[in-house]
């Protein structure tokens, strides 16, 4: 299993160009940028990956309905063009109240928007001419987009719900989780689009796997941190729904707190539930966050 890490983008932009250079020096296999209210994680990640070698740069991840197919096409080739082909193009559907609410647009049958989306964006992405017209998605190009250099990227997409992880295993590279217990990973998560990527002839998926971690002795103020930096994140249906199949109803219910050799216990644990790449999102002081993170540096190494 591969380690990576969320980046911290509660930071000055030079603050966070150096973070992915730690990563990268620490030896971390990957790093992950969201994209919520602040910075644009695809523009940030061609920047930072221009400037840091060697590492992955993941999206975890970019709502689909605020981009046009095209538009998300040829700015995941302009980030492969800047980084010489280091892209994870993770993409999502948002929550209801964000693209109703906020966008003012319809959240209508998510899953044929994926699907029509998808129809548009893998074909664009491999360098085809697409002419797609579906319900709700429209796309058509002149010819194949011209980004010269660049190679399509791993696309996965932040599939939780049964319908969604089926079309994620028939159509492209993975699942990325958020908000979801070891148990709910290896009882649900992998076993249906792992079953979808086989029905279809594809290769085994990855499941990427993003949980709050944090190597503490003080593990009441670690959960108590982890708890109130992610408070929002239980009253969304999608990740309400993971959290009630694991048992759990605070994000620190499925956070990996403790020494460190707690922490590579429960790294370890998600390994064997069929997680390809664990992506730690770490919590805490600056001391604690470098622990964290060397340790969890340490173990991917290994």
């Amino acid at each position: 299993m591969r380690i990576g890490a969320l980046l911290d983008l509660d930071q000055p932009f030079p603050d966070v160009v150096a973070q992915v250079a730690r990563f990268a020096e620490l030896g971390l296999a990957s790093a992950w940028a969201s994209q919520i209210f602040g910075y644009d994680a695809l523009t940030l990640l061609a920047v930072a990956g221009a400037a840091v070698p060697g590492i992955e740069l993941g999206t975890a991840v970019v709502p689909v309905y605020s981009r046009h197919p095209q538009a998300m096409a040829q700015q995941a080739l302009t980030v492969q063009a800047a980084t010489g082909g280091r892209l994870a193009l993770g993409i999502g559907m948002s929550h209801q109240v964000v693209v109703e609410g906020m966008w003012g647009l319809s959240y209508d049958h998510p899953a044929r928007y994926l699907r029509e989306y998808l129809s548009a964006l893998l074909p664009m992405l491999a360098g085809e001419t697409v002419q797609s017209a579906g319900e709700v998605v429209t796309a058509r190009t002149l010819g194949p987009l011209e980004v010269h250099g660049a190679t399509a990227p791993s696309v996965l997409v932040a599939a939780l719900g049964p319908v969604l992880l089926g079309v994620a295993g028939r159509s492209t590279d993975g699942t990325v989780t958020w908000m979801t217990g070891r148990r709910t990973i290896a009882e649900h998560v992998v076993p249906t689009i792992a079953g979808a990527a086989a029905a279809a002839g594809r290769p085994a998926p990855r499941v990427v796997a993003a949980l709050p971690v944090t190597v503490s002795a003080t593990r009441a103020a670690a959960r108590d941190r982890i708890d109130r930096a992610f408070a929002v994140y239980p009253s969304l249906p999608s990740y309400k729904a993971m959290l009630d199949r694991e048992g759990a109803t605070r994000p620190s219910d499925i956070a990996l707190v403790g020494s460190e050799e707690e922490v590579a216990s429960a790294v370890a644990a998600l390994a064997e539930a069929g997680v390809t790449d664990f992506v730690a999102a770490v919590v805490g002081d600056g001391p604690q966050r470098d622990r964290t993170l060397t340790m969890l540096a340490r173990l991917g190494t290994a």
